[in-house]
């Protein structure tokens, strides 16, 4: 019986070990799916390298790109955005063209060309350093379309080689009205500049626009890369041949996106050309033929649609960072006096810097100009955040400002910095991103948000919702606003237009910013 009772086990002694059994089981699971939720913010580089993701930021790019759609107009596909419909839809046709697509730029219904191809260049920039952060938060689908949104209309926009449309719409009509893109009925003119009337620096913006996309595109539609590459090179030689300021030749221009010279954008499009071709005549001509005459060498500038010359310093260092050697010396040396100074640029924004720009709200926000004030200090944090980014890759360890040292971090937190202010770190305690957070403008200066989507509201009378006390009815998506004055006060009233009107140009500065911040990981050595 001993034995017997030795070879039988206690009904409860198996309870027991089922019931450790069933524990393991849970627990492991429960630890399989912590696993899978640290798996979901991480980030894996091309290099296969484990990174975490911050999601605040993602959270703030996945709104921020919805604004592109907020802002599309023509027939709109795969629309996000509830209360936006068709409009345009005849753009272009009384010169026989298809320009329905592109961008309205701001709150009106304006296609102006010059920052819309510079929404187009720093969207594509922002892809080719960041996309593989961006695709590991499934966004860079959204990003691709709406590149291509303008992209397409870009390349619509250039019939021939010397003839670029760069404006639908009349800017005195449209001001005079406040109604939806959707219910607009006035005449809709479009200009273009040619070799009577040149215009280079929105030609060479669409270079740079053309060829950058080229570039994004390359991969997985090279056929349509190719083809705009091939504008690009056209616009570009159609830029330099002709050369004057639009603002110049078409005076009307003026009251809207006034251009203060073309030599920036004469730089940023052969650099732009160089990267996507490796033709090194462009090379040269960023170099030892126009370095010196349109550089401004040492001298530092704030990154923004108007100018690019800070933004051509910082993607020549990239060449500096990850591929000088088998240049010639003279080629070199400018392309050092290049990064000398964006290192410059970098020693500016760094808050502790000797060379530090007092140009700052007590809120440590970089602040230029009282209109649009976040372009500035976004597009600055985008070059800071890039730079840093090169600097690792390239296992640069120092930055040196006059005598001090610093680190990419430093510069990664000043980002940071202008990140989390525009996200509500600031006196206001307020997101200036529509939709970002508990608290963000209500009343934004924006025709199609403030407007009900089944109000019968013509060009006039619409006026009555501009100054409605009520607000926004319909949420503007990923809209930055313009930002606070200098006090770091902001007044959310739909006719503070410094203040309250967002610009799709701010949103791909954001873009490449937050894209820059969800992980921490290198950059590509090459775009190509």
């Amino acid at each position: 019986m001993g034995g017997k009772q030795a070879e039988t086990s206690n009904p409860r002694d198996r309870g027991s070990s089922i019931w450790c059994l069933l524990v393991l089981v849970i627990g492991a699971l429960v630890v399989t799916a912590a696993a899978l939720t640290i798996l979901k913010y991480l980030h894996f580089s091309k290099n296969n390298e484990a990174h975490p993701i911050n999601k605040k930021y993602v959270d703030a790019l996945e709104l921020a790109l919805q604004f592109f759609d907020v802002q599309k107009s023509g027939k709109l596909v795969d629309n996000r955005i509830p209360w936006r419909g068709d409009s345009g839809l005849q753009d272009g046709s009384e010169e026989n063209l298809d320009l329905s697509k592109g961008m309205y730029d701001a709150g009106d219904a304006i296609k102006f060309g010059f920052p819309m191809a510079f929404t187009a260049t720093v969207l594509s920039w922002s892809i080719l350093e960041y996309g593989d952060q961006m695709n590991a938060v499934k966004q860079l689908g959204y990003a691709y379309n709406s590149l291509r949104w303008i992209t397409d209309y870009l390349i619509n926009s250039h019939p021939s080689e010397n003839v670029l449309y760069f404006q639908v719409g009349d800017p005195g009509l449209d001001h005079k009205c406040w109604e939806r893109p959707e219910t607009m009925t006035e005449r809709r003119p479009v200009t273009q500049v040619n070799t009577s009337f040149p215009g280079t620096e929105v030609a060479a913006e669409t270079a740079a626009a053309l060829a950058s996309a080229s570039l994004v595109f390359k991969e997985n539609d090279p056929d349509y890369s190719s083809s705009l590459l091939t504008h690009a090179r056209q616009l570009f030689t159609f830029a330099d041949t002709y050369r004057a300021s639009y603002s110049i030749s078409i005076p009307q221009v003026q009251g809207f996106y006034n251009s203060t010279g073309y030599g920036d954008e004469l730089l940023w499009a052969a650099s732009w050309l160089y990267h996507a071709t490796r033709d090194d005549s462009y090379l040269r001509y960023v170099t030892e033929l126009n370095g010196q005459r349109f550089a401004n060498m040492e001298i530092t500038t704030w990154f923004s649609w108007d100018d690019k010359l800070a933004g051509t310093q910082v993607l020549l260092s990239r060449i500096i960072f990850f591929g000088a050697k088998d240049m010639q010396t003279v080629e070199n040396l400018d392309l050092q006096m290049y990064r000398k100074t964006a290192e410059l640029v970098m020693c500016g924004l760094l808050p502790d810097s000797p060379t530090a720009t007092s140009r700052r709200t007590d809120g440590g926000l970089i602040w230029i100009t009282e209109w649009n004030p976040l372009q500035h200090a976004v597009a600055s944090a985008f070059l800071a955040v890039l730079y840093s980014d090169y600097m690792l890759t390239s296992q640069t360890e120092t930055l040196y400002c006059s005598g001090n040292s610093y680190k990419p971090d430093d510069l990664h937190n000043f980002a940071i910095s202008q990140a989390d202010y525009v996200l509500g770190e600031n006196a206001m305690k307020m997101s200036y991103l529509v939709g970002y957070g508990s608290r963000y403008p209500l009343y934004v200066h924006h025709r199609g948000s403030s407007i009900p989507v089944n109000a019968d509201t013509s060009c006039q009378d619409g006026f009555k919702w501009l100054y409605s006390d009520d607000p926004n009815p319909n949420i503007a998506v990923g809209a930055l606003v313009g930002g606070p004055s200098l006090n770091d006060s902001y007044s959310d009233t739909r006719d503070n237009v410094k203040q309250s009107e967002p610009s799709t140009y701010n949103s791909a500065l954001l873009v490449g910013l937050l894209s820059g911040l969800i992980s921490t990981s290198s950059v590509v050595k090459s775009y190509t």
